[in-house]
């Protein structure tokens, strides 16, 4: 059996069995204070990280990232250890016990908190907190499938633990958790994910537990703003007998279900997912009991969203054309960006020709990155030959080629490759912002060239659909601090390597476009009340009528060819 030589971050203290964890510092100068404050203290592979339980020690580098590593057997050689994970996120799961048991214990309430591990799921997938009102089930990583339909238990969901549209609009939101570094710990943070809704972050102390389950400030304004309603308008007469008034109950309630649908049929147009504007369309169809001016709204959203529907449709088909092209011609680049919009418009019932497409495609990408992969490697490899005290500037473009190799590579690369790119970042000044340069003083009508901000050009909508080449992010994932960690912050603003295939996109489109035409102007269309010819002014005092305005809307939008000089429209 050869030994895991990958690096180990975490550890607990005192004994193997321990269940206080420990990170330990990146870099060299953090270690030698972190060994200070330790000194007659003892680190441990614990077993509850699916360690080995032998104890630790830890390593100073000042050329790569420090860490902890096992002593050696007795003969000298090499400690062998089956831990599966050794990164920083590999304790978490110890941070999130003493987390809840802290936050309850300052409530005066009691919890039971254990590690569960269902059909043999690795120790630290799932943190099980029960409580008197119920049951969480904090899922850090993908291993175990959660279970929406279980009135006892609440799923809270890691960072990497995906969830589909048509359960957030059913549900009306999930619980996310994040931990983040800070120095040798992890502080818990929980996030309420919503339906066209941007997850909000919040620290566990803001957080409070009820009947209907973990809530935060953001579930009381999601609940608040899912169930208000306007009053009924009161009219004076007579009182109404008993089974009048739950008519009328009953009634309001109808109507209160449909503004619902049409509200969440708006959501589910906004972001694309023909999925769920398919199955609403249905729900919607079958309401009745409502009044005529809210059937009318009813049929007419259908109407529309159908319309809709069959438009995304064409556009399926002609994404599903490039990308047969983009494969046969070997842009991945481009196939990446188009799988991800083809798998956005994903409907139930693809064509064989659609499926067959839809794989090749995702083969090519699998297959590119895959070769990535090999070549980080070899990079990696190239840039440890090359000596140690080699100049930034002489490292910069090797460096900047094994960053764009790495996006490549997306989430094929393993954690101590994510952390050896780090490190060669930070030795490359790549991690830094580039320092401002001395210049000659300026006139008044020069100005200096400043970075465009490219997150005000584009759309939230739009650049969560799509994936991030440098932090690789997914699509409706958000963009977050490319720093090596397995865990890390969320930037508040995408990368500009995410909007700017978007920005360039978008321009070439404009440039591919016909100049629209000049908008129609009022007064050169006749007046359907009062019959003024073009040129002419409406009978009225003030201005010329509605009519007259909106048919000038209306030959602007249909691009009607403008009347010769002389002629009325």
């Amino acid at each position: 059996m050869r030994g895991d030589r990958r690096q180990i971050q975490t550890a607990v203290l005192g004994s193997a069995d321990s269940e206080e964890p420990l990170l330990l510092p990146l870099e060299a100068i953090e270690l030698d204070a972190f060994r200070r404050r330790h000194q007659r203290d003892t680190f441990w592979c614990g077993l509850l990280l699916g360690g080995c339980g032998a104890q630790l020690t830890t390593k100073l580098y000042t050329d790569r990232v420090c860490h902890f590593a096992h002593h050696p057997g007795p003969d000298g050689q090499p400690h062998i250890c089956g831990r599966r994970a050794r990164g920083i996120s590999s304790a978490d799961h110890l941070y999130v016990k003493a987390a809840a048991a802290a936050w309850f214990r300052n409530r005066g309430e009691e919890a039971d908190i254990a590690f569960a591990q269902p059909d043999g799921a690795q120790v630290g997938s799932l943190v099980d907190i029960t409580s008197r009102h119920r049951r969480l089930r904090v899922h850090l990583d993908q291993a175990v499938e959660p279970v929406w339909d279980d009135d006892g238990t609440e799923p809270v969901l890691g960072m990497s633990v995906p969830v589909d549209r048509d359960t957030l609009i059913r549900r009306w939101y999930v619980h996310r958790i994040r931990l983040d570094s800070e120095g040798t710990a992890r502080r818990v943070q929980i996030g309420t994910e919503a339906f066209a809704r941007p997850t909000e972050w919040f620290a566990l102390d803001t957080c409070t537990m009820t009947e209907r389950g973990l809530s935060t400030p953001a579930v009381e304004k999601i609940i608040r703003s899912r169930t208000s309603r306007p009053a009924p308008a009161w009219t004076p007469g007579r009182a109404r007998k008993a089974p009048d008034v739950e008519f009328r109950a009953e009634a309001l309630d109808v109507e209160f279900r449909a503004q619902v649908l049409l509200r969440e049929l708006a959501d589910a147009r906004k972001v694309e997912a023909v999925v769920v504007v398919t199955r609403l369309c249905g729900q919607i169809a079958e309401v009745t009991g409502v009044k005529e001016e809210t059937q009318a709204q009813l049929a007419a959203a259908v109407a529309d969203a159908r319309r809709w529907l069959e438009q995304q449709t064409e556009v399926r088909r002609s994404l599903l054309a490039d990308l047969d092209a983009a494969v046969a011609a070997g842009h991945t680049q481009r196939v990446r960006t188009l799988l991800t919009h083809v798998n956005l418009t994903a409907v139930p019932d693809r064509t064989e020709e659609e499926i067959r497409v839809v794989g090749e495609a995702a083969d090519h990408v699998a297959s590119a990155a895959a070769e990535a992969t090999e070549r980080v490697h070899a990079l990696l490899e190239d840039l440890r030959r090359l000596p140690r005290n080699l100049a930034a500037d002489r490292l910069r473009p090797q460096v900047q080629q094994l960053i764009q190799t790495a996006a490549e590579a997306g989430r094929l690369l393993g954690q101590r490759q994510e952390i050896q790119i780090a490190v060669w970042k930070t030795r490359a000044d790549l991690d830094k912002p580039a320092p401002a340069q001395t210049a000659a003083p300026r006139t008044p009508v020069e100005r200096p060239h400043q970075r465009p901000q490219l997150h005000k050009q584009v759309a939230r909508r739009h650049w969560m659909k799509t994936s991030c080449p440098r932090c690789r992010a997914g699509s409706g994932q958000e963009c977050v601090v490319d720093n090596g960690s397995r865990d890390p912050q969320v930037r508040h603003v995408p990368h500009d390597e995410r909007l700017q295939p978007i920005i360039d996109e978008r321009r070439e489109r404009q440039r591919n476009q016909p100049k629209p035409p000049p908008p129609w102007r009022v007064y050169e269309v006749t007046c359907p009340d009062c019959g003024q010819g073009a040129d002419a002014r409406c009978t009225t005092t003030s201005g010329p009528h509605r009519s007259r305005v909106e048919r000038a809307k209306e030959f602007t939008r249909l691009r009607k060819p403008r009347p010769e000089p002389g002629a009325e429209a």
